[in-house]
């Protein structure tokens, strides 16, 4: 078994990983590894042709390889070492990984700090439940995508879309251009789970269908689908009968929602997030495991990729700076979600960065509500405040703290995040 010992050795080769490496490197961090599964760099963005990436970030409409090829490009100039086409096996508390490479055999890799980038996965058909044959012509948004994208194939000519993720509306469109037809999108909620602009733009646009508070019931079909029984449902997601009818179709898209892919974490020993699936990590994005980071999807699914850019910038460079001194900066403050307030990422503070630095809150809320006042309290004073004019829950809202020097935080659970105003009446 090879043998190799670095500074930082980053987990996954997409979006987050990428700007975690190249930040490590600016930070000083000497030898950088990014370790992937895949064939290539970029991870999900390489099939995300589309445009809408960077208008944060960069100021510009880019594609998804657009996007990704600035990181990779960047990171191979400042001398980040990648292995590609290899899975790590395993992550120990020491900062030990265990590496199966096509091209190098079993190599264990020992690092100063590690960083856990390895994305999300999608919910496929055994998440949802839904009963009937098991014919060819089912997909998950993300497989159809690249099968059109990279593989250059049509999944089918008349296709019914399951979820209103943005991967699954923005298929919809593709499909659409491309001849297919999108005979409807059933979407379990009172409400779309993309973000608006993708329901504008790839839903209404186009024609296609929305059915809220819809689902599939059934599934029709021997060796290919024939089609599905859609059904409407109640508030609490049931299924009302008497609304049952059919949808002749050849191919069904599930968008059904993401998990962060977190097999490794918790083979660790990080301790995990019951509501957001990922760990739980501190504001300078370090688990429970001294020396091991995360960032990105793998923690909490972003809407954006300008924002896990972010936020996995951070994390290379406080790997690196956790590699030259081995030290974690004081103590931390447990973070909770309040009254109308789902999750907090991250989920805790450390007590120096409240009173000496910028802090930025990523949360997602309960329900939809308007002329809201987001509060975080302190021992439960409130000791910050935002408003904002609409929340809802499928938008990831984000609040930056500014340092407050005279805070005289102990340890604890002492921060709360929360929504002060009740939800709206208004259709939205």
């Amino acid at each position: 078994m090879r043998k190799i010992e670095c500074d930082v050795a980053v987990v996954g080769g997409g979006p987050a990983g990428l700007a975690a490496a190249e930040r490590a490197k600016d930070a000083g961090a000497a030898r950088v590894f990014v370790i992937d599964r895949d064939r290539e760099l970029g991870g999900i963005l390489q099939q995300c042709i589309h445009n809408g990436f960077g208008l944060q970030l960069f100021k510009e409409d880019l594609t998804g390889p657009e996007y990704a090829h600035r990181f990779i490009d960047s990171a191979c100039l400042k001398g980040v070492e990648v292995l590609l086409n290899s899975m790590v096996l395993e992550v120990t508390p020491s900062r030990t990984l265990y590496v199966i490479s096509r091209d190098q055999g079993m190599l264990e890799i020992t690092a100063k700090a590690v960083v856990l980038a390895m994305g999300c996965r999608e919910r496929n058909r055994g998440a949802v439940t839904i009963p009937g044959t098991r014919p060819a012509g089912i997909f998950t948004a993300g497989t159809a995508q690249r099968f059109v994208n990279m593989e250059g194939f049509i999944p089918g000519k008349r296709i019914v879309v399951l979820g209103s993720g943005d991967v699954g509306l923005i298929m919809e469109r593709r499909l659409t251009w491309e001849g297919a037809k999108i005979e409807a999108i059933l979407e379990i909620m009172p409400y779309p789970s993309g973000l608006i602009r993708n329901v504008a733009q790839c839903a209404k646009d186009n024609g296609i269908p929305l059915y809220l508070c819809h689902t599939v019931s059934r599934i029709y079909g021997a060796k290919r689908l024939e089609g599905v029984q859609a059904v409407k449902v109640d508030e609490k997601g049931m299924r009302l009968p008497g609304t049952e009818w059919d949808i002749p179709c050849d191919t069904l898209l599930l968008s059904v929602g993401l998990i962060p892919e977190n097999e490794l974490t918790r083979v660790s020993g990080a301790k995990l997030d019951p509501v957001t699936g990922g760990p739980i990590v501190s504001d300078d994005m370090q688990t429970s495991l001294s020396g091991v980071f995360s960032c990105g999807n793998v923690v909490h699914v972003h809407d954006l990729v300008d924002n896990v850019t972010q936020e996995s910038w951070k994390a290379g460079e406080c790997a690196a700076r956790f590699a030259a001194t081995g030290q974690r900066d004081g103590p931390v403050l447990r973070i909770r979600a309040g009254d109308g307030v789902r999750y907090v990422v991250p989920q805790m503070v450390r007590a120096s960065s409240l009173r000496t630095q910028e802090t930025t809150l990523y949360f997602r809320v309960t329900d939809t509500r308007r002329d809201t006042l987001i509060e975080v309290l302190l021992d439960d004073k409130v000791i910050w405040q935002a408003k904002k004019q609409i929340v809802r829950p499928q938008e990831m809202v984000s609040l930056t703290l500014e340092p407050r020097p005279h805070l005289q935080p102990m340890t604890g659970d002492k921060v709360c995040v929360r929504l002060s105003h009740r939800k709206g009446d208004e259709d939205i």
